[in-house]
């Protein structure tokens, strides 16, 4: 079962979308881990700092501490102090002895690697012997044969804490204005589209047949070109449409002598039927038949070179005009012969070959050589001309028939002329080539050629 269009087709705006708010989603994901990122990195430098700072105030500030005095009571921030407020946990060494251990770590620490200087990552075992991971910075000084050593400590779980803090902050805003970021999205493309929107619905009411044309002077350029091709297309449907009609018309207007003869002399057949009535009536009626075969003929061409669904037929291929002549003249040496015609063959320029579909190619040179046989008077030659050279290439059927005093009968004349002329023209304009008539050179009074030009640039 087929569904209707509209439910099988997908909204161009919902998929733009879709990719606007993809996109978006991307950058959010990326502002977030970027900020994360930048987070942990200046907490870590915020920190290290921090602890460098409070070792330095405390080897330039304190001082020595003599045996049998208290050590110096370190304050501790508290929650309420402020927010970024950290627990930095300070050890004094005077003459290699302990004399300050703010938060009891020494007997959980490995301080046999220890630096005299600078920054270092230690690992503490809490009562439970559960490791845990410490920043330290270590000073060391030496004064008169007298040497102290400060270091400052921070637990690396509160340094992730604050860092996890400040990307929260971060990405706060970031989180607020993704859902009001997409609602302007969606508006945006609403009425960003709107434009296309209206060229759609114009496209859709338009009725090429009826010579209706979309305003070319769009406000909006990028529609020009799109605008510009919808009318060729329309220009091309109508022109197209005109051909139909004028062919239609040709066809009725062919058929409708033969098929009105036809009636008027059976009628009279059927009080008198005289051999002149019956001979009549027989003559009309090939003549009717041989229209008839001729549309079939076209329209048997045209499946050969496009299916019912679109696909290609017959495949267009290289055919020697040469060959196609011949092969024609041989088929109708017995009519030329009965109508007392001379028929006769010409190639200049060698084999020429054009890439046409053949059944095409033959349908229409065949219709050619048809009409010049019937549509002349006894005695008239026929010639079949293949050429070459600068201008393109082509096939030519010539005749005599109107040279001086020779005259054609009415009947045989109007027996078809115009509807065979308008289907080999049609058949051209399949193939690529052009239909052109004039008088032919001499004695020839009457030529029809099958013209295809070179392309530009190309030799003949």
């Amino acid at each position: 079962m087929n569904l209707p269009a509209a439910t099988t087709r997908r909204s161009l705006w919902r998929h733009l979308l879709l990719w606007v708010l993809g996109a978006q989603l991307v950058v959010w994901v990326i502002v977030i881990a970027v900020g994360w990122n930048s987070s942990m990195r200046e907490t870590r430098k915020f920190t290290d700092g921090h602890l460098v700072a409070v070792a330095n105030l405390w080897m330039g500030a304190a001082t020595w501490h003599h045996e049998g005095e208290p050590p110096w009571p370190l304050p501790v921030p508290s929650s309420e102090t402020h927010e970024y407020a950290q627990d930095v946990a300070i050890m004094v060494w005077e003459n290699r002895r302990l004399v300050n251990d703010s938060d009891q770590l020494v007997d959980g620490l490995d301080l046999s690697r220890l630096p005299d200087k600078g920054l270092v990552t230690l690992v503490y075992r809490d009562a439970k012997g559960e490791p845990h991971d410490w920043r330290a910075y270590v000073e060391t000084a030496r004064v008169d044969g007298r040497e102290r050593r400060v270091m400052a400590l921070l637990d690396l779980k509160k340094r992730y804490v604050l860092a996890r803090d400040i990307a929260e902050h971060l990405a706060q805003p970031a989180i607020l204005l993704l859902p009001l970021l997409s609602l302007v999205m969606w508006w945006t493309l609403r009425r960003g589209l709107r434009p296309l929107e209206q060229l759609s619905d114009e496209v859709a009411t338009l009725d090429a047949f009826a010579g209706q044309r979309l305003e070319s002077q769009h406000r909006f350029r990028e529609f020009a070109s799109t605008v510009t091709a919808i009318n060729t297309m329309v220009d091309t449907l109508q022109e197209q449409a005109q051909r139909e009609r004028q062919f239609a018309s040709d066809v009725a207007h062919e058929l409708r002598t033969p098929l009105a003869v036809i009636t008027l002399q059976a009628r009279a057949a059927q009080v008198e039927a005289t051999p002149e009535r019956l001979a009549r009536l027989e003559q009309e009626a090939l003549r009717a038949g041989r229209i008839l075969t001729q549309l079939l003929d076209l329209a048997r061409a045209q499946r050969a070179s496009s299916t019912g669904d679109g696909q290609a037929g017959e495949p267009v291929q290289d055919a020697l005009l040469g060959e196609v002549a011949v092969r024609l003249i041989s088929a109708h040496a017995q009519l030329a012969h009965e109508s007392q015609h001379e028929m006769s063959f010409v190639e200049d320029g060698g084999d020429v070959r054009v890439r046409v579909n053949p059944m095409l190619l033959e349908l229409a040179v065949r219709n050619l050589v048809e009409n010049a046989l019937r549509h002349t008077p006894a005695g008239s030659q026929v010639e079949v001309r293949v050429w070459q050279d600068g201008q393109g290439r082509g096939i030519a059927v010539s005749d005599d028939g109107q040279r001086e005093g020779v005259s054609v009968p009415p009947a045989q004349a109007s027996s078809g002329l115009g509807l065979g002329l308008r289907l080999v023209e049609r058949i051209a304009e399949e193939m690529g080539a052009q239909l052109v008539r004039d008088g032919g050179e001499a004695p020839m009074t009457t030529r029809f050629a099958l013209h295809w030009p070179s392309p530009a640039g190309a030799e003949g």
